[in-house]
């Protein structure tokens, strides 16, 4: 039988700079910033919990003898969807509020579970950033 993954525990994403990229994730999406020793003699990581999930944020010239990395790694490069219980109207004035530039919506897209209302902006390395809620009230 073949394996059937069932969740997403953490994703990596490669960033111009740590610091700004946390302080960005945790002012405009409310991300909990955590610094932790992954062991073996390696560098400090930081990652940015939220929910059950966490993305660990890593530097885009990360040593690879420190990092295990993808082959490819690039500032900007990532489409991250995030789920908000917040309305498109919330998300817009939140986003007005902190400054950020709306690249696109409130507008219907295709989630997962179904259709979602989705605002479009970029984090400071350019990667696109999607806030969503769905049109029945799930997060």
């Amino acid at each position: 039988m073949p394996v059937k993954v069932h969740a997403l525990d953490h994703l990596v994403i490669n960033v111009a700079d740590v610091a700004r990229s946390a302080e960005w994730y945790q002012r405009v999406l409310g991300m909990e910033v955590r610094v932790f020793d992954p062991g073996q003699g390696k560098t400090p990581r930081t990652s940015l919990v939220f929910g059950n999930q966490k993305i660990n944020v890593r530097p885009k010239d990360a040593d690879k003898e420190d990092w295990f990395t993808a082959d490819h790694q690039a500032a900007g490069s990532d489409d991250l969807c995030f789920l908000t219980s917040s309305t498109p109207d919330e998300v817009v004035a939140h986003l007005a509020a902190q400054g950020i530039r709306i690249e696109e919506g409130p507008v219907a897209k295709q989630g997962a579970r179904g259709t979602l209302r989705s605002v479009y902006c970029r984090d400071p390395d350019g990667s696109l950033i999607e806030i969503s809620s769905y049109d029945d009230g799930a997060s």
